[in-house]
């Protein structure tokens, strides 16, 4: 049985988090989630939503956060917002086009996030990036994701999305092995080709070897389920997920 806990994306159910940013968390926690990753806090403040998830037992496993957040004079604030929440891993989910449109932009990136990863270190927070497919599509003869992993300073971490790798072509297993400690939160997305709606544990990914992985090298200290499609309503689909993953651990 595992030790590393299991967190919700709450992108997964933004919707609900729109409507009802209180009332979805409570409901989360409810399931059984252990901890939740925010993908925008909607006008709340940070420190009362910290409050709220201690409250509902539910650890912080990290809150999505834009390119231009962790840089030079939004940076302070952006780290202001993550102690007041209690987060300690931020992580950019994406990039404007400019950022990753070549190999030499990509090499540019990591400069940014290894300029930056030295003052987020210094406030004891972490700094991650997360991928989408493009990361691991041909770029130039080269892997974005080996660019950007192999320009960085050992402290930017990678938050590996399974699902996305899977896309692309690539096995997320050997991208776990390649850059062993650098994988603090891993998005537990599954993919099938024949099935877009597919749930976690339903598709392609070899669950078992990769949560081997994610425990013996990777460093991992979070599973972090997402659920972008659903065959069933939102939490309905991140219930599933939750047993589906709770099953393949032996909980």
């Amino acid at each position: 049985m595992t030790d590393i806990p299991v967190a919700l994306q709450l992108y997964s159910v933004r919707e609900e988090m729109a409507k009802d940013f209180k009332g979805t968390l409570r409901r989360v926690a409810d399931m059984g989630y252990e901890g939740v990753e925010f993908a925008g806090l909607f006008d709340n403040d940070p420190e009362e939503v910290g409050d709220l998830c201690e409250q509902l037992g539910l650890g912080i496993a990290g809150a999505h956060v834009q390119i231009n957040q962790i840089q030079e004079f939004e940076l302070q604030a952006t780290m202001a917002t993550m102690i007041a929440l209690g987060n300690d891993f931020i992580v950019v989910p994406w990039l404007p086009e400019e950022y990753r449109d070549s190999v030499e932009a990509w090499k540019r990136t990591a400069n940014v996030f290894s300029a930056s990863v030295e003052k987020v270190t210094q406030q004891d927070l972490e700094l991650g990036y997360h991928n989408h497919k493009e990361e691991f599509m041909p770029l130039e003869g080269e892997i974005p994701w080996d660019v950007f992993m192999e320009n960085t300073r050992l402290e930017v971490f990678g938050q590996l999305d399974v699902g996305h790798c899977l896309r692309a072509g690539q096995d997320p297993l050997l991208y776990l092995q390649k850059y062993p400690g650098r994988y603090l939160t891993v998005h537990v997305k599954d993919f099938d080709p024949d099935n877009e709606n597919a749930l976690v544990g339903e598709g392609i990914a070899d669950w078992e070897a990769i949560f081997a992985a994610c425990e013996d090298v990777a460093g991992t200290e979070w599973y972090i389920i997402e659920q972008e499609e659903y065959p069933v309503p939102p939490m309905e689909s991140v219930r599933k997920c939750l047993e589906n993953v709770n099953e393949m651990l032996g909980r």
